[in-house]
C-alpha cells in the first residue's frame, strides 16, 4: 500500500485534512503522517518531513502533499536527507482535494503512479468542462463475454459525491476489470472508476443515468458489483 505525508505550515490544518479524507475510507486505512509547524509554531521542517518518510520505508512509496510552495522546497530537501531508498513522489495537487484523492486511491491499492496523477488533478471536479474519452462519446456497447455495461439511475440524494465516489472507487479496486462510468443525462464521461476525481467530475446529481462498461475476465462481476451500489443508493437512502 501506498503511504502519504502531509506536508503543511500548520498542524491544525493539515489533521483536519486528514481526518476529512479519512471519513470517505471505511475499511482499510492508508498509513498516513504529518509533518508540520515549525518548531511548535508555523512552518515546515525538511528533517520532520525526512523522518516522517522513513517511518513509511515499508510501504510501496510515498506521496508527499503540500501546501504552500515553501513546504515543497523543504519536502525536496527531505529527499537527500532520508535514510529511506523507497520511492517518494512530491504532489503539485491542491492540498486538501489531492490528500482526499490519494487517501481514497492509496485504501484501495492504487500504485504511487496513479494516485499521484490523481491527486494531481484533484481540481477537476470543479471544472465546468464535460470529461470525454478519446472520441467524445460513450464506450461501444458490450460485444463478447470480457465486456459487460449496464445502466442504472442515481437514486440517493445527493447523486456521486464524496463517499459514493470513494466507495465505487473500492470497489472498482477488487476487479481486474477496467471499469468506465459515464453521465449519459449530462454528456459527461467515460471516466475511469479507479479515479475518485474522474468520477467525481461526472457531475452526476439524482436522477442522472449513469452507465457502467466494463472490461476484462471479471466484466460482468464488476459491471453487477456497480449496479448494486447504484440501486442501494451507496447507503444514502433512507
Amino acid at each position: 500500500m501506498i503511504g502519504i505525508v502531509l506536508v503543511s505550515h500548520s498542524e491544525a490544518l493539515a489533521k483536519a485534512a486528514r481526518d476529512l479524507a479519512l471519513q470517505m475510507v471505511h475499511e482499510t486505512q492508508p498509513p498516513i503522517r504529518i509533518a508540520a509547524g515549525a518548531t511548535g509554531g508555523f512552518g515546515t521542517d525538511a528533517t520532520a518531513i525526512a523522518a516522517a518518510i522513513d517511518e513509511l520505508a515499508d510501504t510501496d512509496g510515498v506521496l508527499l502533499i503540500t501546501d504552500l510552495g515553501s513546504a515543497v522546497l523543504s519536502s525536496s530537501l527531505a529527499l537527500d536527507l532520508r535514510e529511506s531508498t523507497h520511492p517518494v513522489v512530491i504532489s503539485d495537487g491542491p492540498f486538501v482535494e489531492a490528500t482526499t484523492a490519494a487517501v481514497v486511491g492509496a485504501a484501495a491499492g492504487a500504485t504511487l503512479k496513479v494516485i499521484a496523477a490523481d491527486a494531481s488533478n484533484a481540481l477537476d471536479a470543479k471544472k465546468t468542462q464535460p470529461v470525454t474519452g478519446p472520441t467524445g462519446t460513450p464506450s461501444a456497447p458490450a460485444s463478447n463475454d470480457h465486456q459487460a455495461s449496464a445502466e442504472e439511475r442515481l437514486m440517493n440524494p445527493m447523486g456521486l459525491h464524496a463517499r459514493p465516489a470513494a466507495l465505487l472507487v473500492q470497489t472498482a479496486g477488487k476487479f481486474s476489470a477496467e471499469i468506465e462510468l459515464t453521465n449519459t443525462t449530462a454528456g459527461r464521461g467515460p471516466v475511469d472508476a479507479s479515479s475518485v476525481i474522474g468520477i467525481l467530475s461526472l457531475a452526476a446529481s439524482k436522477n442522472d443515468q449513469i452507465r457502467i462498461d466494463a472490461n476484462g475476465p471479471d466484466a460482468p462481476q464488476a459491471v453487477n458489483a456497480v449496479k448494486q451500489l447504484v440501486l442501494q443508493g451507496f447507503g444514502e437512502l433512507s
